[in-house]
């Protein structure tokens, strides 16, 4: 069965180029023009892949990423985008997607990425353990709960998006921004005091000294890193 590829790109001629490389590589294809028409199909029908774009009518393409996301759609995406500047291959990357190519892209490089995310995801798929191990705190994927050791965790919603940031990337420092746009799912009018009640919280339910955090490290200037 040929793999399935979904095209997002308001430009019929970008969309129609895009249709034929992945055509020359045995794939199917489906488009939308829009951010709107992305996530309806993807409502209806699932990919194997999406290559999208950053600058569609209706929306950035970032913002479909998050809201596919959010909605548990884990489909790679893959970037095809005209700007090039490192900001936004970093902060595609940060949202969701799987990778970022720029345009003018070779044909050639673009249908290899192509079939190299896709093998990776399956490969990821089969690999996946039902279960995340991060020090002394698991996730269980399967029952969406946590635990510290034998003890389970009782976590709110934005509490547990925030754990499971902090569990999926040990040792990665997050700023205030970066937290905000993963948990909170916007990177405007960044709520600092909300940030903070939500950390007080969580490490008040985590730590073994809320006074003294060992897991949930503050870098002064920065922001925070989970040490397991």
């Amino acid at each position: 069965m040929a793999d399935k590829i979904l095209i997002v790109d308001d430009d019929p001629a970008i969309r129609k180029l895009l249709e034929k490389v992945m055509h020359s590589n045995e794939m199917e294809t489906s488009a939308a023009g829009s951010g709107a028409e992305a996530l309806q199909l993807l409502s209806q029908e699932t990919y194997d892949l999406i290559l999208m774009d950053v600058m569609l009518g209706d929306m950035e393409g970032f913002e479909v990423i998050k809201r596919l996301r959010a909605q548990g759609i884990k489909t790679p995406v893959m970037i095809v985008s005209g700007r090039n500047e490192d900001y936004d291959s970093l902060y595609g990357l940060s949202v969701g997607a799987d990778d970022y190519i720029t345009k003018p892209f070779r044909p050639v490089v673009l249908g290899a990425k192509v079939k190299a995310l896709i093998r990776r995801n399956r490969d990821l798929i089969l690999q996946k353990p039902d279960v995340l191990e991060c020090g002394p705190f698991t996730y269980n994927y399967s029952t969406m709960r946590f635990y510290k050791g034998q003890e389970e965790l009782v976590l709110s919603t934005r509490e547990a998006a925030l754990m499971l940031l902090f569990l999926q990337h040990p040792g990665q420092v997050y700023t205030k921004e970066m937290i905000y746009e993963q948990v909170w799912g916007t990177r405007v009018a960044i709520d600092d005091n909300a940030i903070m009640v939500y950390i007080n919280r969580l490490r008040g339910k985590i730590e073994d000294n809320r006074q003294k955090p060992g897991y949930i490290v503050t870098v002064r200037g920065l922001g925070y890193r989970f040490v397991p």
